[in-house]
């Protein structure tokens, strides 16, 4: 029954070859279908205009729309192969409704296949394998391996047999920048403008340490099987968490404390993360508190975090920004200590809320997403109740 499966598998993925010249991510569901699922759901495979509401409205106020020329496609749609050339031979480049811009703006295929990162001024630039149907992937067991194929493995004297490897694929286990992180930073390290001015920056040192970098807190292991060949307890979880998916895996780095001062008391938020806490300029972080007395509920003013760009001291769109009218967003491992003029007694209770908008409310007329809902919902990362003394 097993073989049978396995031969199903691999005269589906067979088929889905041939029919196109694009390896889709819906081959790759034929053996990894808790991967695909989780990916399906992600901002990775919403990446485009025609799946980001946010994107979409950033885009159609850009200069290049006017000039016909997508050139978000680098980092937002870089599966769609055709648009990308165009860019490249400096043709006509608009997106296209089409199945890889709407189910695979960024594929399974074109992240494993990310050999190694370009660093430059303004955009990094992904160096992709020029070796058909080898990818790369990380397994602490195996990452010496750089060629691993499809077999059956035989221990106890020949007793136990298992599969290893992918009927389908080659897999490369030995690329480092698979362990750190570093694959991660073609397109989330950094991003200038024609200002040669930085609309987000990520600190490179975050993708070299094993132990903790953007794999370890955005793809965390989870619990499942990577594969339906071979059956493993967890897996990188490939929703990637963010923002836009999943803030919930990300919130334990998030520490909210509460401490009582005569005439006062304290909040304070520690950023646990290795970057600060928004990097998104169009992002607004806020805490709420609430004292409560029974059954009355004061709401003590709110306190925003935000880091605005713009020119003459004034916010504006991205590509005209060359400086920073305000900043004070949460810092990387910074504790934020807030405090609260208020007196509390021994039967009233706090209640502390921390979380965000994706978009700041004040844009929302300017960009046209007032009736969106993803943007315009605001998201709890975390919520704790305290107890007056």
């Amino acid at each position: 029954m097993k073989l049978l499966q396995i031969f199903i598998m691999v005269l589906f993925i067979t088929m889905n070859l041939n029919a196109e010249d694009f390896i889709s991510s819906n081959t790759c569901k034929a053996c990894h279908p808790t991967i695909y699922g989780e990916f399906y759901n992600s901002s990775h495979r919403k990446a485009s205009i025609f799946e980001d509401p946010i994107h979409k409205a950033v885009w159609d106020l850009h200069p290049n729309k006017e000039k016909e020329s997508y050139t978000c496609a680098k980092c937002h749609t870089p599966s769609d192969t055709k648009l990308i050339q165009k860019l490249k031979e400096n043709k006509k480049a608009i997106p296209e409704k089409n199945s890889i811009q709407s189910h695979e703006a960024i594929s399974c295929v074109y992240c494993h296949s990310i050999k190694s990162i370009e660093e430059h001024e303004k955009v990094n630039t992904n160096v992709l394998t020029s070796e058909k149907k080898v990818f790369y992937s990380a397994n602490e067991d195996n990452r010496i391996v750089k060629d691993k194929k499809y077999k059956d493995e035989v221990s106890l004297f020949g007793m136990m047999k298992k599969k290893s490897g992918s009927p389908y694929h080659t897999i490369d286990y030995s690329n480092e920048d698979f362990y750190t992180g570093k694959m991660c930073m073609g397109c989330h390290q950094k991003l200038q403008n024609d200002n040669k001015f930085d609309l987000c920056r990520v600190d490179m040192k975050g993708a070299q340490d094993e132990e903790k970098n953007c794999i370890t807190c955005h793809m965390p292991k989870v619990k499942g099987t990577a594969t339906s060949i071979k059956i493993t307890d967890k897996h990188r979880f490939h929703g990637f968490a963010s923002a836009s998916n999943n803030q919930d895996l990300l919130a334990k780095y998030i520490k909210i404390n509460f401490e009582q001062k005569n005439d006062s008391f304290e909040i304070s938020i520690k950023n646990e993360s290795s970057h600060n806490l928004f990097l998104q300029p169009l992002r607004l972080a806020q805490l709420k508190v609430n004292v409560l007395k029974g059954n009355e509920r004061i709401e003590l003013p709110t306190k925003s975090f935000m880091r605005i760009i713009g020119k003459d001291k004034k916010p504006t769109m991205p590509w005209l920004a060359n400086s920073v009218v305000k900043n004070n967003m949460i810092k990387a491992n910074e504790n934020r200590v807030i405090k609260y003029d208020y007196i509390l007694k021994a039967d009233d209770s706090i209640e502390v809320v921390f979380g965000y908008y994706k978009v700041n409310p004040k844009m929302w007329k300017k960009l046209k997403l007032e009736n969106d809902e993803t943007s315009t919902k605001f998201n709890v990362l975390k919520s704790e109740f305290y107890k007056g003394e």
